[in-house]
């Protein structure tokens, strides 16, 4: 009897673990006033709020970035501006730097760079497995706007498949890790 219940329960558990990475991934894009490529990926967020932003799902469109982040002695955000200045969408484009190093942080700085518009609805880009924590966390930190969120997809780091390649095992585990805390700890601590 013993034996089927442990049978069962891992029977539960590999099937919840099948799911894992299905849970991670939000994708729902809502018309809003502004578009927010969050920070940490430099390639498909951006191209993928570029999509976005053609396809008129908002007006305008902010790129996050690091203010202290440097590569080859230049600022990554002196970059993010060269970046926008040269795409077509130039007008309707701006650079968010950002002074946190987590989404936690980041989503009081993007409150910082979104205030002086009038925005109420922001559509957040990010990677399709940060998606879920990106919406919570926005969603907790700012109450006053209206959050959907689109996934940037990128086969090489995540899949739904989690288990088939050790490359989204990490991914999958690492962000189950960060979701966890921040559901646990993060979210009920009071300022950041």
């Amino acid at each position: 009897m013993r034996r089927a219940r442990v049978f069962v329960a891992l029977l539960i558990l590999a099937g919840l673990a099948s799911q894992a990475a299905r849970v991670l991934r939000v994708d729902n894009p809502q018309k809003s006033d502004a578009i927010v490529v969050l920070a940490g990926e430099t390639a498909l967020r951006p191209q993928r709020g570029l999509e976005l932003l053609r396809q008129e799902m908002a007006p305008q469109m902010w790129i996050d970035v690091v203010s202290r982040d440097q590569i080859f002695g230049h600022s990554l955000v002196g970059i993010a501006e060269q970046y926008a200045a040269g795409l077509p969408e130039s007008s309707h484009i701006k650079v968010c730097a950002l002074e946190g190093l987590s989404t936690n942080a980041e989503a009081i700085d993007v409150r910082r760079c979104l205030q002086p518009y009038g925005i109420h609805r922001v559509l957040i880009v990010t990677s399709e497995y940060h998606s879920r924590r990106a919406l919570t966390v926005f969603q907790h930190r700012l109450p006053e706007y209206q959050i959907s969120v689109a996934a940037a997809t990128d086969p090489t780091r995540f899949g739904v498949a989690w288990w088939t390649r050790r490359e989204w095992a990490k991914t999958t585990f690492d962000e189950w890790s960060k979701l966890i805390w921040w559901e646990a700890v993060d979210r009920w601590r009071t300022s950041q």
